[in-house]
């Protein structure tokens, strides 16, 4: 507790003395680490508590009917890479800073249906209600981690649960992501001023009957995000092209550098409320549940000074003139959706080596959307003798409701382990009141996804076909400086429905030699029709011809006595610098080599090693703060570039840490590289983390 509140302390005294105070605590912890004792023992010393008597689950795996769970992971392999800090670690073309907007850099198929909000900007930090942890632990179970550099990153979380009885248990738990500024700040230093704060407060509790007939999951979910918006490098008369040989490369003075908005902010705020339950009827072959799932988002861009070109007054940044107002923009939209889900599911084994699985369901979804705007207006005198005033005020300019039913199921058979088949899908039901044509050409004309795979030893097929509507800010917009209409008077989208038809091949074999391997590799060809993107205007768009992807992917793993290596790799096809609608880079890799051995008697597990990820030349995406929305441009191709970094990872019992040195090669072949547009990633800096469980 005294290390919490030591921890707690450090963090209220604010960012300016943030890395000194993170790398200070990391002393402090580890200096005190072999005197805290993290798990239970008994008179004897023996160990009664500990990571293999703690158990994870997950909703997905009580959806197999299954409470098993999974150990906590205590791995030093993924500690060392930030982006395992985050709620998807997938590769993401951001901003250059931790809680910045962020979008998939590789492409990724949708499995939502129906009304969806679609601004997702902040999804990497955020976590998801059904993908939270829970814990089944004989004792009680906390830990804490942290992340922290020289240049302002910061991430910590604090997690506490413990078991009230045998099949009962409650937890809560706290994160915080934050940044400082790296460009256009006043301090003169990277990382001296606020850009981002993401704060999320998360209870939780999990009980099960005495009988395992009767499971209940159930969290509530809250978030809170502030990120200050700068709009990118705004460059001097004297780094222009025509005056520099090097622009962009020359944009890479960090706080020295302008940007375009000084007083733009866009926040964030997201409550969930998520409850799982089933009841076994006939034993593992016939169990019903029901899920509520309660989502509210809130977005709210606000810039209290629009920027102008001093000489000519011309806006700035922005496109156009101020729809609303001249000076300022307010634009808000308030999102909530109440979700119903009913299912039966089951599992059986037949003759102790064929597994069968299924699961049906019917999910009812209800959705409100309110949009507001800041609109000027004129105040009226009162008096013979007074003037008109400008003023504001907040205008709701959109309103929607939505009803929506699915239905969707999975239906699996294994055998021995070697053979696999599964088919899962969901349809969103048409109305079928307003049938015009056959049920089957209104059903294929829906909204749907389908999914078939096909596994045999190391191989595996797949097929994903999808048809899904345009999101809901991609249908209707109004607001200062960007205004849509893309939908009837019933909010339903003028747009034709998006649909895939992707086909994927796998292998996944574990080598032989005298070393351990594991070789993975996968191929998808992938075909798009009436792609809905963000176009070079910042506006919603529709591709009129079909587009084509062919993605191959490869990842090998390998140690040799105390040395390992890691890398993988993506290409891409179809999607390059001059192809409309997407814009991926052709060539995505990451490397890691390591050296691992214990130290100090095997007291300490130790690894030191280097990093390196690597992504080929392109059109990165823009960002428009005001929609929320990364849109395509075609004047700006970010480099190929390298970034190299050295890490050192332990792990003593119970506490983990690391330090990290990344961005190692910086001034070998330049002396930054870009993020997005105009958006400088991080310079060399250190970094330093630290995970710590206890387990009384």
């Amino acid at each position: 507790l005294r290390y919490f509140l030591f921890l707690l302390h450090l963090l209220s005294r604010g960012r300016r003395g943030g890395p000194a105070g993170a790398l200070l605590l990391a002393a402090a912890l580890l200096l005190g680490a072999p005197a805290a004792h993290a798990q239970v023992v008994d008179d004897s010393t023996k160990v009664l508590y500990g990571p293999k008597t703690t158990r994870v689950i997950y909703e997905a795996e009580v959806l197999h009917d299954s409470t098993a769970g999974l150990p906590v992971d205590t791995s030093l392999v993924k500690l060392p890479q930030i982006r395992f800090w985050m709620h998807d670690s997938t590769f993401q073309q951001d901003l250059g800073t931790v809680g910045s907007a962020s979008r998939p850099l590789l492409y990724q198929p949708n499995l939502e249906l129906g009304a969806r909000l679609g601004r997702n900007v902040f999804d990497k930090y955020a976590r998801t209600s059904s993908d939270i942890p829970y814990y089944d632990s004989r004792s009680p179970y906390s830990f804490f981690r942290i992340l922290q550099s020289t240049s302002g990153e910061q991430v910590f979380e604090i997690s506490y649960s413990r078991s009230l009885k045998k099949n009962f248990s409650v937890g809560a738990a706290y994160e915080r992501i934050a940044s400082n500024k790296i460009i256009g700040t006043t301090s003169g230093a990277v990382g001296g001023v606020g850009l981002v704060e993401h704060n999320n407060l998360l209870f939780f509790t999990r009980y099960q009957s005495e009988n395992g007939r009767y499971r209940l999951l159930a969290n509530i979910n809250t978030s809170r995000q502030r990120a200050v918006e700068q709009g990118g490098v705004y460059p001097r008369d004297t780094e222009l092209a025509d005056t520099v040989v090097r622009y962009p490369g020359n944009l890479f003075n960090y706080s020295s550098e302008r940007v375009y908005l000084l007083q733009a902010q866009n926040t964030e705020n997201r409550d969930q409320f998520h409850a799982f339950q089933s009841y076994r009827l006939l034993g593992r072959g016939l169990t019903a549940y029901h899920v509520l799932d309660f989502k509210h988002q809130f977005n709210s861009f606000s810039d209290g000074l629009l920027p102008r070109n001093p000489a000519t007054t011309a806006l700035l940044f922005y496109p156009g003139t101020p729809l609303r107002t001249l000076t300022s923009t307010l634009d808000r939209v308030d999102y909530k959706q109440v979700e119903n889900t009913f299912g039966l599911l089951g599992h059986t084994n037949a003759l102790g080596n064929t597994a069968v699985e299924y699961r049906v369901y019917g999910r009812l979804r209800n959705a409100w959307l309110a949009a507001y705007s800041d609109t000027s207006y004129v105040i009226q005198p009162t008096t013979p003798s007074g003037v008109p005033t400008a003023a504001t005020r907040l205008e709701r300019v959109q309103s929607r409701n939505y009803l929506e039913e699915f239905v969707g199921g999975t239906a699996a058979f294994n055998y021995r382990g070697s053979y696999a088949v599964e088919v899962a899908g969901e349809l969103k039901v048409p109305n079928l009141a307003l049938l015009s044509d056959s049920i089957f050409r209104t059903i294929r004309n829906s909204e749907y996804w389908l999914r078939g795979t096909v596994r045999t030893g190391p191989l595996s097929g797949e097929i994903l076909i999808t048809s899904y509507s345009p999101t809901l800010t991609q249908r209707e917009f109004s607001g200062n400086h960007y205004e849509w209409q893309y939908a009837d008077k019933n909010g339903n989208a003028t747009f034709k429905n998006t649909s895939t038809q992707q086909f994927t091949g796998r292998l996944r074999q574990a080598l032989p030699g005298f070393a351990d391997h594991l070789f993975e590799a996968s191929a998808s060809l992938v075909n798009l029709v009436n792609y809905v993107y963000y176009d070079s205007t910042g506006r919603p768009n529709q591709l009129g011809a079909s587009k084509q992807l062919i993605i191959a992917s490869a990842r090998h793993r390998v140690r040799f006595g105390r040395f390992g290596f890691d890398n993988q790799g993506t290409y891409t096809r179809g999607a390059g610098n001059e192809s409309e609608a997407l814009r991926i880079p052709a060539l995505v890799t990451e490397s890691r080599a390591y050296y691992q051995s214990y130290i100090f008697g095997r007291a300490m597990f130790t690894q030191v090693g280097l990093e390196f990820y690597y992504q080929s030349r392109f059109k990165g995406y823009n960002y428009s703060p005001s929609t929320q929305q990364f849109y395509l441009q075609d004047d700006f191709t970010i480099r190929n570039y390298a970034v190299a970094s050295a890490f050192f990872a332990a792990d003593i019992k119970t506490v983990s840490v690391f330090l990290k040195v990344p961005y190692l090669n910086q001034g070998l072949s330049g002396q930054g590289y870009f993020a997005s547009p105009f958006y400088p990633a991080y310079p060399r800096r250190l970094q330093f983390g630290l995970n710590w469980k206890f387990f009384n």
